[in-house]
């Protein structure tokens, strides 16, 4: 982060969160997992939660309306990793359902995309797959190889390829994935203010949402979770920039 955007972040969190933290009615904080409250790492099974995030989670539970974890991630692997109790893991991107499944036939075809790839790696996900590319020697060629052997694949099995940090995933069409299951979250609850924090192209769309709850009324503050491959559209767009998970859990002890 250079310093001319570290001075407008701070000023961003003094105002905003300073506003935020004043408003009466029905808030809720609602935060992404990887790259937000872990650090990224080479495997997602590798993810730790980062030191004191914990903390600052449990301190806000009996403070806010609700606090979430809104994650690709599945459920089961969210509650091994939060460990927080009254917090609300929305995995799957809000899909929710573990026990959802992709038939057979795509997943085989995914997997033999993958076996394209030198360090490519295939992972199931309920109703949805992953493939990582994070381990490939060149991810840049990578990407482009598999974003050219997957889209058919969903596009045939009536699925979405959407992209994420060294990962490639079909998920089901039409669902609307992390923005739907906030502005689910909000109208469920009441809302009458909400802080999200994210780091990834999906965490964009994820803003749009805050963005369409803002013009109904909603009092809203876009958090980007800065790190070394937070796209720049996420930073234009949000309100506030903390500099990695670390930053994140300042952020949070605030609150």
């Amino acid at each position: 982060m250079d310093a001319e955007t570290g001075v407008r972040s701070v000023r961003q969190m003094e105002n905003r969160i300073a506003t935020f933290d004043r408003l009466e009615g029905r808030r809720g904080i609602l935060l992404d997992f990887d790259g937000t409250l872990s650090p990224i790492v080479a495997r997602p099974e590798l993810a730790q939660i980062r030191d004191g995030a914990r903390q600052a989670l449990a301190r806000l539970v009996p403070r806010y309306e609700i606090v979430a974890i809104v994650s690709g991630r599945t459920p089961s692997q969210l509650r091994e990793l939060v460990q927080v109790e009254g917090v609300v893991l929305a995995g799957f991107y809000g899909l929710g359902d573990e026990t959802a499944t992709v038939p057979q036939e795509v997943t085989t075809r995914v997997i033999e995309a993958t076996a394209h790839v030198p360090g490519a790696r295939f992972e199931p996900k309920g109703g949805s797959l992953a493939v990582h590319y994070r381990g490939a020697d060149d991810p840049v060629a990578a990407e482009g190889l598999l974003t050219g052997l997957l889209a058919p694949i969903a596009r045939d099995a009536n699925m979405e390829l959407l992209a994420g940090k060294k990962v490639l995933e079909l998920v089901p069409a039409g669902h609307p994935l992390k923005q739907g299951a906030i502005e689910r979250i909000v109208a469920e609850h009441r809302l009458d203010g909400v802080l999200f924090a994210g780091d990834d192209l999906a965490d964009v769309g994820a803003f749009g949402a805050l963005d369409r709850l803002a013009a109904g009324g909603v009092h809203t503050v876009k958090v980007a979770v800065h790190g070394p491959e937070t796209p720049a559209s996420l930073l234009e767009a949000a309100d506030v920039v903390v500099d990695g998970p670390a930053g994140l859990v300042g952020l949070l002890r605030r609150l």
